[in-house]
Protein backbone atom coordinates (compact mmCIF):
# COMPACT_ATOMS: atom_id res chain seq x y z
CA UNK A 1 0.00 0.00 0.00
CA UNK A 2 0.65 3.10 -0.13
CA UNK A 3 2.78 3.43 -3.47
CA UNK A 4 1.81 7.02 -4.85
CA UNK A 5 3.21 10.11 -2.96
CA UNK A 6 3.22 13.96 -3.39
CA UNK A 7 6.27 16.29 -2.58
CA UNK A 8 5.10 19.46 -4.87
CA UNK A 9 6.42 22.56 -2.52
CA UNK A 10 6.73 25.69 -3.20
CA UNK A 11 9.39 27.95 -3.16
CA UNK A 12 8.11 29.66 0.07
CA UNK A 13 6.89 26.55 1.71
CA UNK A 14 10.68 25.16 0.98
CA UNK A 15 12.31 28.22 2.52
CA UNK A 16 10.36 27.87 5.63
CA UNK A 17 10.81 24.42 5.80
CA UNK A 18 14.75 24.68 5.25
CA UNK A 19 15.13 27.82 7.44
CA UNK A 20 17.94 29.16 4.71
CA UNK A 21 17.51 30.27 1.41
CA UNK A 22 18.20 27.99 -1.62
CA UNK A 23 18.35 27.25 -5.07
CA UNK A 24 14.95 25.32 -6.01
CA UNK A 25 15.78 25.14 -9.32
CA UNK A 26 18.36 22.41 -7.85
CA UNK A 27 15.74 20.47 -6.42
CA UNK A 28 13.17 19.34 -9.11
CA UNK A 29 11.96 16.54 -7.25
CA UNK A 30 9.69 19.20 -5.15
CA UNK A 31 7.72 19.64 -8.02
CA UNK A 32 5.65 16.35 -8.32
CA UNK A 33 2.21 16.29 -7.25
CA UNK A 34 2.11 12.61 -7.85
CA UNK A 35 5.56 10.34 -7.12
CA UNK A 36 4.58 6.59 -8.87
CA UNK A 37 6.39 4.53 -6.48
CA UNK A 38 7.21 2.10 -8.83
CA UNK A 39 9.01 4.33 -11.16
CA UNK A 40 11.64 4.50 -8.41
CA UNK A 41 11.75 8.33 -9.01
CA UNK A 42 13.78 10.39 -6.83
CA UNK A 43 12.20 12.04 -3.92
CA UNK A 44 12.97 14.36 -1.18
CA UNK A 45 13.95 13.07 1.83
CA UNK A 46 15.64 14.51 5.57
CA UNK A 47 18.88 13.48 6.95
CA UNK A 48 20.64 14.67 9.64
CA UNK A 49 24.13 16.63 9.05
CA UNK A 50 27.09 15.40 9.62
CA UNK A 51 27.65 16.81 13.19
CA UNK A 52 24.08 15.89 13.88
CA UNK A 53 23.08 19.52 14.69
CA UNK A 54 21.08 20.35 11.80
CA UNK A 55 19.65 18.31 8.66
CA UNK A 56 19.88 18.23 4.80
CA UNK A 57 17.23 17.94 2.44
CA UNK A 58 19.02 15.19 -0.16
CA UNK A 59 17.54 13.48 -3.01
CA UNK A 60 17.00 9.57 -2.98
CA UNK A 61 14.97 6.70 -4.88
CA UNK A 62 12.48 5.82 -3.18
CA UNK A 63 12.68 1.64 -3.06
CA UNK A 64 14.87 0.65 -0.31
CA UNK A 65 18.14 -1.73 -1.73
CA UNK A 66 19.68 -3.26 0.96
CA UNK A 67 24.43 -3.04 0.95
CA UNK A 68 24.03 -6.89 0.24
CA UNK A 69 22.65 -6.40 -3.42
CA UNK A 70 25.44 -6.05 -5.57
CA UNK A 71 24.52 -4.90 -9.68
CA UNK A 72 21.10 -2.80 -10.81
CA UNK A 73 19.86 -6.06 -12.14
CA UNK A 74 19.86 -7.45 -9.13
CA UNK A 75 18.55 -4.32 -7.20
CA UNK A 76 15.08 -4.02 -10.11
CA UNK A 77 14.60 -7.76 -9.09
CA UNK A 78 14.84 -7.00 -5.51
CA UNK A 79 12.60 -4.27 -5.57
CA UNK A 80 10.03 -6.23 -7.92
CA UNK A 81 10.05 -9.17 -5.65
CA UNK A 82 10.09 -7.74 -1.83
CA UNK A 83 8.48 -4.55 -0.66
CA UNK A 84 10.40 -1.77 -0.76
CA UNK A 85 8.86 1.10 -0.68
CA UNK A 86 7.45 0.68 2.61
CA UNK A 87 8.40 -0.86 5.60
CA UNK A 88 5.54 -2.95 8.64
CA UNK A 89 6.09 -0.39 11.37
CA UNK A 90 5.32 -3.18 13.81
CA UNK A 91 7.84 -5.36 12.32
CA UNK A 92 10.65 -2.58 12.87
CA UNK A 93 13.35 -4.69 14.56
CA UNK A 94 11.77 -8.13 14.36
CA UNK A 95 9.56 -9.87 11.64
CA UNK A 96 6.46 -11.78 12.22
CA UNK A 97 8.50 -15.48 12.42
CA UNK A 98 10.19 -13.73 15.37
CA UNK A 99 13.88 -13.13 13.63
CA UNK A 100 15.80 -10.00 13.17
CA UNK A 101 14.30 -7.51 10.64
CA UNK A 102 16.07 -6.52 7.85
CA UNK A 103 15.22 -2.90 8.90
CA UNK A 104 16.68 -3.49 12.06
CA UNK A 105 20.04 -2.12 11.59
CA UNK A 106 18.56 1.08 9.43
CA UNK A 107 16.45 1.52 12.47
CA UNK A 108 19.52 1.83 14.55
CA UNK A 109 21.55 4.06 12.18
CA UNK A 110 19.91 5.29 9.00
CA UNK A 111 16.41 7.25 10.36
CA UNK A 112 15.56 10.04 7.41
CA UNK A 113 12.13 11.49 7.02
CA UNK A 114 10.22 11.39 3.71
CA UNK A 115 8.45 14.44 3.25
CA UNK A 116 4.78 14.60 1.92
CA UNK A 117 2.62 16.97 0.66
CA UNK A 118 -0.37 14.15 0.12
CA UNK A 119 -0.05 10.67 -0.42
CA UNK A 120 -2.81 8.94 -2.95
CA UNK A 121 -4.62 5.71 -1.93
CA UNK A 122 -7.67 3.83 -3.97
CA UNK A 123 -11.08 2.52 -2.63
CA UNK A 124 -11.99 -0.45 -4.15
CA UNK A 125 -16.11 -1.04 -4.69
CA UNK A 126 -17.48 -4.34 -5.98
CA UNK A 127 -18.85 -3.95 -9.10
CA UNK A 128 -22.57 -4.46 -9.74
CA UNK A 129 -23.82 -7.38 -11.35
CA UNK A 130 -27.36 -7.52 -13.98
CA UNK A 131 -29.26 -9.26 -10.74
CA UNK A 132 -28.07 -6.91 -8.60
CA UNK A 133 -25.37 -8.71 -6.94
CA UNK A 134 -21.51 -7.86 -5.85
CA UNK A 135 -19.64 -9.06 -8.47
CA UNK A 136 -15.88 -9.85 -7.39
CA UNK A 137 -14.25 -8.06 -9.81
CA UNK A 138 -13.65 -4.05 -8.28
CA UNK A 139 -13.70 -0.26 -9.25
CA UNK A 140 -10.90 1.52 -8.08
CA UNK A 141 -11.57 5.22 -6.98
CA UNK A 142 -8.86 7.25 -6.31
CA UNK A 143 -8.05 9.54 -3.23
CA UNK A 144 -5.43 12.05 -2.03
CA UNK A 145 -5.34 12.65 1.41
CA UNK A 146 -3.23 15.00 3.25
CA UNK A 147 -3.20 17.06 6.55
CA UNK A 148 -5.56 19.35 7.47
CA UNK A 149 -4.16 23.48 7.46
CA UNK A 150 -0.89 21.84 6.96
CA UNK A 151 0.80 22.23 3.32
CA UNK A 152 3.20 19.12 3.70
CA UNK A 153 4.40 16.44 6.81
CA UNK A 154 6.51 13.97 7.73
CA UNK A 155 6.63 9.93 7.80
CA UNK A 156 9.30 8.10 9.69
CA UNK A 157 11.55 6.86 6.56
CA UNK A 158 15.06 4.00 6.62
CA UNK A 159 17.33 4.88 3.71
CA UNK A 160 20.74 3.27 2.37
CA UNK A 161 23.59 4.83 0.97
CA UNK A 162 23.38 1.97 -1.87
CA UNK A 163 26.70 1.69 -4.08
CA UNK A 164 25.73 1.55 -7.96
CA UNK A 165 28.55 -0.52 -9.16
CA UNK A 166 27.35 0.51 -13.06
CA UNK A 167 28.27 4.73 -11.94
CA UNK A 168 30.35 3.70 -8.84
CA UNK A 169 28.32 6.17 -7.27
CA UNK A 170 26.94 5.80 -3.88
CA UNK A 171 22.83 6.20 -4.54
CA UNK A 172 20.22 6.64 -1.33
CA UNK A 173 17.31 4.87 -1.65
CA UNK A 174 14.47 5.14 0.82
CA UNK A 175 11.38 3.41 2.08
CA UNK A 176 8.36 4.85 4.86
CA UNK A 177 6.67 3.44 7.63
CA UNK A 178 2.92 2.57 7.60
CA UNK A 179 0.32 1.69 9.90
CA UNK A 180 -3.10 0.50 11.36
CA UNK A 181 -5.21 2.22 9.34
CA UNK A 182 -7.35 5.04 11.09
CA UNK A 183 -10.71 5.31 10.58
CA UNK A 184 -11.27 6.82 7.73
CA UNK A 185 -8.19 5.36 5.72
CA UNK A 186 -9.89 1.99 6.79
CA UNK A 187 -12.66 3.21 4.16
CA UNK A 188 -10.59 4.69 1.77
CA UNK A 189 -7.71 2.10 1.70
CA UNK A 190 -10.23 -0.98 2.21
CA UNK A 191 -8.78 -3.39 0.82
CA UNK A 192 -5.23 -3.84 3.46
CA UNK A 193 -6.44 -0.90 6.01
CA UNK A 194 -3.27 0.43 6.16
CA UNK A 195 -1.87 4.25 6.67
CA UNK A 196 1.32 6.13 5.95
CA UNK A 197 2.86 7.04 9.88
CA UNK A 198 2.23 10.81 9.93
CA UNK A 199 4.50 12.30 12.83
CA UNK A 200 4.43 15.72 14.57
CA UNK A 201 7.01 17.70 14.05
CA UNK A 202 8.36 16.55 17.76
CA UNK A 203 8.43 13.04 16.94
CA UNK A 204 9.58 13.84 13.29
CA UNK A 205 12.63 15.42 15.42
CA UNK A 206 12.94 12.60 17.57
CA UNK A 207 12.96 10.06 15.04
CA UNK A 208 15.67 11.93 13.12
CA UNK A 209 17.64 13.75 15.39
CA UNK A 210 17.92 11.81 18.88
CA UNK A 211 18.63 8.64 19.70
CA UNK A 212 15.82 6.84 21.53
CA UNK A 213 16.38 2.74 21.84
CA UNK A 214 14.14 0.02 19.83
CA UNK A 215 10.81 -0.02 22.02
CA UNK A 216 10.59 3.76 21.39
CA UNK A 217 11.50 3.75 17.88
CA UNK A 218 9.46 1.59 16.98
CA UNK A 219 6.32 3.24 19.10
CA UNK A 220 7.16 6.69 16.87
CA UNK A 221 7.00 4.68 13.64
CA UNK A 222 3.48 3.52 14.89
CA UNK A 223 2.08 6.20 14.96
CA UNK A 224 -1.50 6.99 13.80
CA UNK A 225 -2.81 9.86 13.21
CA UNK A 226 -6.37 10.97 13.98
CA UNK A 227 -8.99 10.80 11.17
CA UNK A 228 -10.62 14.04 11.93
CA UNK A 229 -7.01 15.86 10.85
CA UNK A 230 -7.22 14.24 7.21
CA UNK A 231 -8.87 15.95 4.82
CA UNK A 232 -9.24 14.09 1.33
CA UNK A 233 -10.97 13.92 -1.68
CA UNK A 234 -11.74 11.56 -5.31
CA UNK A 235 -9.70 12.56 -7.66
CA UNK A 236 -9.01 11.59 -12.11
CA UNK A 237 -7.76 8.42 -12.57
CA UNK A 238 -4.85 9.65 -15.05
CA UNK A 239 -2.62 10.36 -12.06
CA UNK A 240 -0.42 8.08 -12.71
CA UNK A 241 0.61 9.78 -16.01
CA UNK A 242 -0.28 13.10 -15.26
CA UNK A 243 2.05 12.96 -12.27
CA UNK A 244 -1.23 15.35 -10.45
CA UNK A 245 -4.03 14.75 -8.62
CA UNK A 246 -6.96 16.54 -10.16
CA UNK A 247 -9.75 16.53 -8.23
CA UNK A 248 -12.64 14.80 -9.72
CA UNK A 249 -16.71 13.57 -8.26
CA UNK A 250 -18.02 10.60 -8.94
CA UNK A 251 -21.38 10.54 -8.24
CA UNK A 252 -22.24 6.92 -7.82
CA UNK A 253 -19.67 6.66 -4.95
CA UNK A 254 -20.92 6.85 -1.55
CA UNK A 255 -19.34 9.13 0.93
CA UNK A 256 -16.92 8.82 3.52
CA UNK A 257 -18.79 7.73 6.66
CA UNK A 258 -17.44 10.34 9.46
CA UNK A 259 -20.04 9.62 11.87
CA UNK A 260 -17.27 8.67 14.29
CA UNK A 261 -15.46 11.54 14.53
CA UNK A 262 -15.93 12.01 17.76
CA UNK A 263 -14.94 9.01 19.53
CA UNK A 264 -12.44 7.22 16.99
CA UNK A 265 -10.12 5.45 19.47
CA UNK A 266 -6.29 4.71 18.03
CA UNK A 267 -3.85 2.56 20.12
CA UNK A 268 -0.76 4.77 18.69
CA UNK A 269 -2.32 8.23 18.44
CA UNK A 270 0.38 10.54 19.63
CA UNK A 271 -0.79 13.46 18.17
CA UNK A 272 -1.76 16.16 21.07
CA UNK A 273 -5.48 16.93 22.20
CA UNK A 274 -5.01 20.64 21.49
CA UNK A 275 -4.82 19.55 17.50
CA UNK A 276 -8.52 17.74 18.01
CA UNK A 277 -10.62 20.94 17.57
CA UNK A 278 -13.81 19.08 16.98
CA UNK A 279 -13.46 16.77 20.11
CA UNK A 280 -12.16 19.13 22.50
CA UNK A 281 -14.21 22.34 21.55
CA UNK A 282 -15.78 23.93 24.46
CA UNK A 283 -18.28 26.49 22.32
CA UNK A 284 -21.27 25.88 22.58
CA UNK A 285 -22.55 24.09 18.99
CA UNK A 286 -23.62 26.72 16.13
CA UNK A 287 -27.42 26.22 14.97
CA UNK A 288 -27.62 26.12 11.22
CA UNK A 289 -30.91 25.97 10.17
CA UNK A 290 -33.48 26.86 12.82
CA UNK A 291 -36.42 25.06 10.72
CA UNK A 292 -34.82 21.82 10.87
CA UNK A 293 -33.13 21.67 14.49
CA UNK A 294 -29.97 20.92 12.65
CA UNK A 295 -27.30 21.48 14.72
CA UNK A 296 -23.36 21.10 13.46
CA UNK A 297 -20.49 20.79 16.43
CA UNK A 298 -17.76 23.91 15.58
CA UNK A 299 -15.70 22.90 12.41
CA UNK A 300 -17.92 20.76 11.29
CA UNK A 301 -19.53 21.38 7.75
CA UNK A 302 -22.03 18.93 5.42
CA UNK A 303 -20.51 15.49 4.37
CA UNK A 304 -20.42 16.73 1.30
CA UNK A 305 -17.73 19.42 1.55
CA UNK A 306 -16.58 18.49 5.27
CA UNK A 307 -12.63 18.54 3.87
CA UNK A 308 -13.25 21.44 1.45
Amino acid sequence: MCYYNGQKVTRAEFIRLKGIEKAIKNFNFLNVGVHNGFNYAPCAILIPSADGKDFDIVQAEWGYVPGYVKTRAEANIFRAKYTSLNFKSEHLFVKEDGKRSMWADAAKNRRCLVLSTGIVESRHIPKIGKKGQPLKEMIRYPYQVSLKDKEYFYMPGLYNEWLDPETSQFVMTVAFGITDANQVMSQIHNSKKRMPSILTDELAWEWLMEKPGEERLSQIARTQIPSRLLEFCTIDRNYRTTLEATPLDYPELAPINMSFVDTEALAFDHWPASMEPVLHEKEQPTMVEATFGTFYPPGIKSQGNLFS
